[in-house]
């Protein structure tokens, strides 16, 4: 714990590496990062690891904002003093990209300048370190009062744009909600069990035995049929206490590192709602994929996305929106109407909803959103929400209802991908509205359409160049017990030699070394703690006899599950749903019948005597490959 604190204290090597950053951006730049050094030293010695995170990293939204708006505002870098139009900190590079005298943006600003700005100001914003308790409490408080925000707009919410909204929905997803209908009719959906925590504090193996069943789940998810491997062990349930709404399990809320300024808000859900969540999730996501609805809505692609954010600052007809908030504002009025075409799947996403959350410091309370960040099925249900709201927009805007030729018309120019939302330029202020009006809030400080830059996912743009940044993750380390540390350490030496931060590498190197005896040069396909280069790997320490390949000694990242024996039919159960997916071709309609047909099939043992998160991970010396 001591160690922990110790990291969490601004070192001198944090802010060197800053500094190293500065002097390479600065050589690119042909300016110099003197006196920008020597206010980072001053301020940091101050206010702490803060500056860095925090007021840096407001600095660099601000200079987002004045490239979007086309000019420096009078209320922009608000803490940093000015000469004439431009902040003096990093006027070096600020004077490359707006007029110094006037502070509006240059015809053909350096597009270096603005790679260097956005990753001397936002390289520590996303920081691995726990906020302030009263950053905490205040975060809890937010959640609190978002909540009652979505019973205020769905009084608020009118029945003609209820109307609107059931119509679109109902145009976009009919098709595929009939369709999931009739799946789940034919073929019951296969639940299972994820690694992470639960409401109910159940880990690894232990949600195979799980003892509360809620009773909203029986129609839907018939409890023989999901905690019995086979009808022969019925006797088990006599032990499950069936949960009647009121005494449900609630969501536990609680808050995970986001960045110093405010943590990330999610809710653990109780294990049985997780379960059967969990198997509806495929369902949905095949279906978008097969009714190629898959243009319009990512799960697990980012690329189309920041394809569509560099043509967008490229050629200025798309804009990029991010959303504050975004699903803890999904109401579950506005689920309901999307889902009015479907019988069977709008019952099983409302009984596998929790409806109550136990929030730190609060009592327990009903909600009225969906769900928050945490439920399974909370991204695919906010997507289509957005995608819905979005059409609403759009057919106000050009004055005429929504069809599947304006749905033709906009593939390829509209995409959602959780809170990130892609549309183009013209209909942006519809869109917002929209999106405003059905409970959302559009973080304006965050989204892009005037100017040439766009964000998405994670990849940023000016112009078609990518101004995208390198971030530090976890503090640097001092010595092998930070393991997670070091880890963090060499993946970003690793992401800054392929951004071209050399002499930064070379430094970062020397401090690995200290601490790490084997360091080799290593492709990034290897499992090994090693240094990436565009030089061929040709560091040979031994060849492997069993394995007939050339290997080197180096430092493996390794996580070993916790030792959690399972048992009786819940590891049948665990060994049937494992088997599951291996047979799609099987006629029988019962999930009990189709796990029996599985009965007898090579199962590996393993994950009967572990399971669950690694409750630490370390590092060990060892022979690998270096490819």
């Amino acid at each position: 714990m001591k160690s922990q604190q110790r990291l969490q204290r601004p070192r001198r090597d944090d802010v060197l590496l800053w500094e190293m950053i500065a002097d390479e951006s600065a050589i690119r730049c042909h300016t110099s990062t003197t006196h920008d050094k020597t206010t980072v030293v001053t301020r940091v010695k101050h206010e702490g690891f803060s500056f860095l995170t925090i007021t840096l990293a407001d600095f660099g939204k601000d200079f987002e904002r004045s490239l979007d708006q086309g000019h420096v505002d009078s209320s922009a870098f608000c803490g940093f003093h000015r000469r004439r139009g431009l902040p003096r900190f990093l006027g070096g590079f600020l004077s490359q990209v707006f007029d110094r005298d006037s502070g509006v943006l240059l015809d053909e600003p350096n597009k270096l300048a603005i790679l260097a700005l956005r990753q001397l100001t936002l390289m520590y914003s996303k920081i691995l370190l726990p906020c302030s308790d009263a950053r905490e409490k205040g975060a809890y408080r937010s959640y609190v009062e978002c909540e009652q925000d979505v019973v205020i707009e769905d009084a608020r919410r009118s029945p003609i744009d209820l109307e609107a909204f059931r119509r679109v929905s109902t145009m976009l997803y009919r098709d595929l909600l009939i369709s999931i209908d009739r799946k789940i009719y034919l073929d019951p959906p296969v639940p299972k069990h994820g690694p992470g925590a639960t409401a109910d504090r159940l880990h690894g193996n232990a949600k195979y035995s799980q003892r509360t069943w809620p009773r909203r789940l029986e129609e839907s998810f018939p409890i023989e049929s999901y905690l019995l491997p086979t009808p022969s062990y019925f006797e088990e349930l006599a032990v499950v206490d069936i949960l009647e709404p009121e005494a449900e399990i609630p969501v536990r809320v609680i808050s995970v590192p986001k960045t110093l300024k405010t943590p990330r808000i999610i809710g653990i859900e109780p294990t049985a709602m997780q379960y059967a969540q969990q198997s509806l999730l495929p369902l949905i996501l095949e279906g978008i994929k097969n009714f190629h609805l898959d243009s319009f809505l990512g799960f697990d692609d980012q690329t189309p996305n920041q394809r569509m954010a560099a043509e967008g600052s490229l050629f200025g007809d798309l804009a990029t929106l991010d959303l504050s908030d975004a699903s803890d504002r999904v109401s579950n009025q506005l689920v309901l109407e999307m889902t009015r075409s479907s019988g069977l799947l709008r019952k099983a996403i409302q009984a596998c909803r929790s409806t109550k959350v136990d929030v730190d410091g609060y009592d327990v309370m009903s909600i009225s959103k969906f769900a928050s960040m945490g439920s399974a099925l909370t991204f695919p249900m906010e997507a289509m929400v957005f995608l819905t709201i979005i059409f609403i927009g759009i057919e106000r805007e050009l004055n005429t209802q929504f069809s599947h030729s304006l749905l033709e018309e906009m593939r390829g120019r509209v995409r959602v991908y959780g809170d990130d939302i892609i549309v183009p330029v013209e209909f942006v202020s519809a869109v917002t509205e929209a999106l405003e009006l059905f409970g959302a809030r559009v973080n304006r400080r965050k989204s892009f359409w005037n100017g040439k830059f766009r964000e998405s996912c994670g990849k940023e743009y000016y112009d078609g160049f990518d101004v995208s940044i390198v971030k530090v993750r976890r503090v640097l380390p001092t010595s092998r017990r930070h393991v997670q540390e070091l880890i963090a350490t060499v993946a970003l030496r690793n992401q800054l030699y392929w951004s071209g931060y050399w002499t930064t590498c070379q430094w970062l190197d020397e401090k690995i070394r200290k601490i790490l005896k084997y360091y080799p040069v290593v492709r990034s396909s290897s499992p090994a703690l090693g240094r990436e280069s565009v030089l061929p790997v040709t560091q040979v320490d031994r060849y492997s006899q069993t394995l007939h390949r050339p290997e080197v000694k180096a430092y493996i990242p390794y996580a070993k599950l916790p030792l959690d024996t399972l048992e009786g039919h819940g590891a049948l159960l665990k060994c049937f749903l494992m088997k599951q997916g291996l047979d799609d071709e099987l006629d029988e309609s019962s999930l009990s019948a189709r796990m029996a047909h599985l009965w007898g099939s090579e199962i590996n043992e393993d994950h009967l005597e572990r399971a669950g998160r690694p409750r630490s991970v370390d590092i060990r010396l060892g022979w690998t490959t270096a490819w």
